[in-house]
Parts: C-alpha cells; structure tokens; sequence
C-alpha cells in the first residue's frame, strides 16, 4: 500500500487539495512555540520550516480503509496517567486519530494545527468529537512531551505512547498506516509515518478518512455531516 510519509526535509501527501509552501510556512509560524518546546531550541534558534514538494503527492489509499473495525485496539493513554484507552468514538461521536511524532518538522504540526480550526467552529457538537495522537516515535517522545505537545493544539486530546512495537504495528496495521523509524549511521534519526487523519465512529470503524492537506473547512464540514446524519 502507498502511504504518505516525512522523511527528514522529503514529504509524500496524499489527496487533491494542497497548501502553497507559503501558507505552510505562516501556519508553521503561528506554533512554534510548540515546535521549540519539541525540539528544544530556544528563541533565537528556530528550526527552518522545511520546503513542501508538491512534486512528490500520491493519491490517497482510501480502498479498504473506510469501514475497517478499530475498536478492539487499546493504547496507553498518557495525558491520563496510562489509563488504557479504546480507538472508538463515545455514543453518537467522531474519534479523530493521527499517527505522527512531536520533532516532526513540518507535517504533524500542521495536521494538529487544522485540526485544532475545524474543531473550533463545531460549537456544541465538538464536545462529541475526541481527538487522539499516537506517537510513532515513543523512544524520544516521552510522556509529557508529547502529551504538552499535543494539549497545545487540542487541549484534551489523547496522547497515545507504548514502547511496545508489536502494539503499535499492529494498531497502524489496522489503520491502513505505516511508519519507520531509523537511526543513521551519523546518528540522525529518520521518520516515516502515514499522514492522514482518521475518523472512527462509535462502532469502533473508521467512517471519515482525510489527506494530508485537506483544509479545515472541509474537515469541518464532513465531521458535522457525520454527526448529523451518522
């Protein structure tokens, strides 16, 4: 299966709709002091946001996605001291889960970033909407990183973190989604991760799929569709 993935400066996409480098870049501005408080940079010394390549999109595997059960997987639920929690929406709602890491440069701050203005026209029907972030990097994403990290997009979203790998795979394996994590021999570390969002209804299946890129009105307009006609 093709999957959207960041590797170091290299972004894959996925879907129709893309931002221009230089809204990417203004987005990127308005977090970061998020992205300082991930990669431990101070003031003086942000990282450069890095160039978005629309050369490198490749449609979106949306074939055998929609509809698949998620609701068996349970993960650690960090931002709850480790309370174990279920990829199922409560009754009648939408869970939105990502997979993406906090030192990613680029992609995962402006997933959350998009997430965090569709949610924020929902008014009351947001509260039947749940965000949940699992880490595919837990080695260097510790517990109140990435539960900090994620609180500043959404502030009662659930940070997802097990060191367990055969947990992990097999929570992205149910998803359609993919990562990897490498450390090169110069002692960088390479991610590779899926880079979509992931609407899971309270069946426990995924009913809402969403490309990296897809604007905020849009995942607005489809999570109010959802709630309204389920």
């Amino acid at each position: 299966m093709a999957i959207a993935a960041v590797r170091a400066k290299r972004v894959v996409v996925g879907g129709s709709a893309y931002r221009s480098t230089m809204r990417l870049h203004v987005m990127l501005a308005t977090i970061a002091g998020c992205v300082l408080v991930a990669t431990g940079c101070s003031a003086d010394t942000a990282p450069v946001p890095a160039e978005f390549d629309e050369s490198l999109s490749q449609a979106l595997p949306t074939a055998g996605v929609i509809g698949r059960s998620v609701g068996d997987i349970v993960l650690p639920d960090v931002s709850n001291d480790g309370d174990p929690f279920t990829l199922r929406a409560g009754t009648d709602g939408l869970l939105i889960v990502y997979f993406g890491f906090t030192s990613c440069p680029d992609i995962c701050p402006t997933t959350l970033s998009d997430v965090k203005s569709a949610l924020s026209g929902l008014g009351e029907a947001g509260d039947r909407v749940t965000t949940a972030m699992v880490t595919v990097d837990p080695e260097r994403d510790l517990d109140a990183t990435l539960d900090a990290y994620l609180r500043f997009f959404v502030p009662d979203g659930h940070a997802l973190r097990t060191e367990d790998d055969g947990l992990l795979r097999a929570a992205a394996d149910a998803f359609g989604a993919d990562y990897d994590v490498v450390r090169t021999s110069d002692g960088n570390v390479e991610v590779t991760h899926t880079a979509y969002l992931y609407g899971v209804d309270d069946a426990g299946e995924i009913a809402i799929v969403w490309p990296f890129g897809a604007e905020p009105g849009r995942i607005r307009s489809e999570i109010e569709g959802f709630l309204t006609h389920g």
